[in-house]
């Protein structure tokens, strides 16, 4: 039963719980039970909620006692370990901040224990939130459940390898270029970056620079990512992007009132991409086509003109350098981690490319906005090659030779210009190893690729498929 238990959706948990054919307690050990098998070989977890059981109990009587239950009663999630989480550890990846533990949850964790989710753990991140591969000076190397001798990304690697590997259903993630979309697709595993502002980012560190940060939901199955988002999103009064009040329906499956028009679209504009990784977008393509949608090769030419990646560079550096230095004041270098140090050691942006870059992403969202004023949705790769080896600085893809901030060339596009992205599997690599796709929308669109997505999921080969460890 356990098996049964900790492989299943956090919907369908919520639904086993309300139905009273499963108890919180029992699934909540389910996963306490898996953690406790998988994580030594995995590293994916780095607290366990020590309160989790007491919390299930509780939740256990709520549902005996016949008390109105939230949509996501009972159901254990977890949280990187950037996001504040009240009575238990949030250290950031870093000895800087061991044994850090806040007074209160991020409003993302809140929220979640609002709709009755019980926080199981957290998980494992690189050192500051900043960098493709969750490894740190504190709680060392996360590994991905599919291979153990790759990554399972950065910067929510730690989250992705945990709901890959069955510890937990449903998780919070952060993402800055890449950092929810990038480790779904290196296990295989489905995320929403929403539309910069949706999910308030109130109680997770670092914040600048701020209009790039989001905090997202990862998950096994779109339907969770709606469920959750219908619960993150909305303003808290606290965070000033967090304005939004546009209200969003949790429902994915509904009729749409005219057939969609999607464009896909793997170069150029965002770097070289290897030929399976291309193929599995085509075939995303394809399969939307065949469940009714307009579906046709695209282009952005502002993508062209303006490298995303480039602009992001030059405009984030000088954000977050001062972030970073006020962090590791008075801490010696035996303390920090390679990107630390990295960050640290990078020359500031001349004004002048700092205003051409801003100039770039402005261009950058016009281009999009002219490009969404004839399609409702984009297809693109995630991440151009699959999971990688760990340690990797440069990659060959499709003949050409890039070092791997390259890996962020699709994603951090939606962090520029703030738009909404989801990653899904809908491939296979030839050895074995997950590919997913990347559904784009336009500005608070995330109705319109929640339903895209799971039109994807009901005809995705790959559909079901856990990592055996």
């Amino acid at each position: 039963m356990s098996s049964e238990i900790f492989f299943q959706d956090a919907t369908r948990l919520a639904e086993l719980i309300r139905n009273r054919e499963i108890s919180p307690v029992e699934v909540v050990r389910a996963h306490l039970d898996r953690i406790q098998a998988v994580d030594p070989k995995v590293n994916a977890i780095v607290t366990v909620a020590d309160d989790a059981m007491k919390a299930a109990k509780a939740a256990e009587a709520a549902v005996v006692a016949g008390h109105e239950l939230g949509p996501l009663h009972g159901v254990p999630f977890t949280a990187k370990d950037s996001i504040d989480t009240a009575g238990v550890p949030t250290q950031r990846g870093s000895p800087i901040f061991k044994g850090r533990i806040p007074d209160a949850d991020a409003v993302s964790v809140a929220r979640m224990k609002k709709a009755g989710a019980i926080l199981l753990a957290k998980t494992n991140l690189p050192e500051f939130s900043y960098w493709i591969e969750s490894d740190n000076l504190l709680s060392g190397r996360s590994n991905n459940p599919w291979d153990l001798d790759r990554t399972p990304g950065g910067s929510s690697g730690g989250e992705s390898a945990a709901i890959a590997a069955g510890m937990s259903p449903l998780g919070l993630g952060t993402d800055l270029a890449i950092s929810v979309r990038g480790p779904a697709a290196q296990t295989g595993i489905v995320s929403l970056k929403a539309t910069h502002g949706r999910i308030p980012m109130t109680g997770i560190w670092p914040r600048a620079p701020r209009r790039f940060w989001h905090v997202g939901p990862m998950a096994r199955s779109i339907r969770d990512l709606a469920l959750a988002f219908s619960q993150l999103s909305g303003p808290d009064g606290q965070d000033a992007f967090a304005s939004s009040t546009v209200q969003f329906d949790a429902g994915v499956g509904r009729s749409q009132d005219r057939q969609l028009r999607v464009g896909w679209m793997v170069e150029p504009g965002f770097g070289p991409v290897d030929p399976e990784v291309a193929a599995t977008v085509r075939a995303a393509a394809e399969a939307l086509k065949g469940v009714g949608c307009f579906v046709e090769p695209v282009s952005i030419p502002a993508l062209e003109r303006d490298f995303a990646l480039d602009v992001f560079n030059r405009l984030h550096v000088m954000e977050m350098k001062p972030a970073f230095a006020e962090a590791t004041a008075g801490h010696g270098q035996d303390e920090l981690y390679k990107m630390a140090k990295t960050m640290l050691a990078l020359p500031d942006t001349s004004m002048k490319d700092y205003i051409d870059a801003e100039q770039a992403a402005e261009r950058l969202r016009d281009g999009y906005a002219e490009y969404f004023k004839n399609y409702d949705a984009l297809i693109t790769h995630v991440l151009p090659v699959p999971a990688h080896k760990h340690g990797v600085d440069t990659f060959t893809i499709n003949g050409q030779t890039v070092d791997a901030t390259y890996l962020q060339g699709a994603t951090v596009p939606l962090n520029v210009t703030g738009l909404p992205g989801i990653s899904m599997r809908f491939g296979t690599s030839k050895e074995g190893l997950p590919i997913n796709v990347q559904i784009v929308g336009s500005w608070q669109a995330e109705s319109t690729i929640l339903h895209l997505a799971s039109l994807l999921e009901s005809v995705s080969p790959v559909r079901g498929q856990h990592p055996v460890i």
